[in-house]
């Protein structure tokens, strides 16, 4: 797309979606948000900023394949439910480790941070292919 106005909010746009979503990670393990909403938010700054300079960005930005980023994620989220199960409890149990400075980290921000993955990659595994001007002239 030829928009001198996409071209250069879509740099702007790009660090604050993935600021935005990686904060909505954050917050999410202990309150409403999470992985999925901020995974969503990184799939829509990536394809604004891709629609702006062509579907090969993506690759530049995120330097491995949205399906290996999706895989990743769905891995990264069942192996959050290890932990419980070693330790004699049922699958999916949340555990914490807390440090002695008193900085708290559980399971679910590992849960969350897969699906923050799985969701980003599936998204993009979908749009990226739409984002190529030449399948589709004007």
């Amino acid at each position: 797309m030829n928009s001198l106005i996409l071209f250069f909010s879509g740099r702007i746009l790009l660090p604050l979606s993935i600021a935005l979503s990686l904060w909505l990670l954050w917050r999410g393990h202990n309150a409403p948000g999470g992985g999925f909403i901020g995974g969503l938010v990184a799939a829509a700054g990536i394809a604004v900023h891709a629609l702006a300079r062509g579907p090969g960005v993506v690759g530049a930005i995120l330097r491995l394949r949205p399906t290996t980023i999706a895989a990743v994620g769905v891995l990264l989220a069942l192996a959050s439910s290890l932990p419980g199960f070693v330790g004699g409890a049922p699958l999916l149990t949340h555990q914490w480790w807390i440090s002695e400075g008193g900085f708290a980290l559980g399971t679910t921000l590992l849960f969350d941070s897969g699906v923050y993955l799985a969701v980003a990659g599936s998204v993009l595994t979908f749009l990226v292919p739409y984002l190529d001007e030449r399948r589709f002239p004007e």
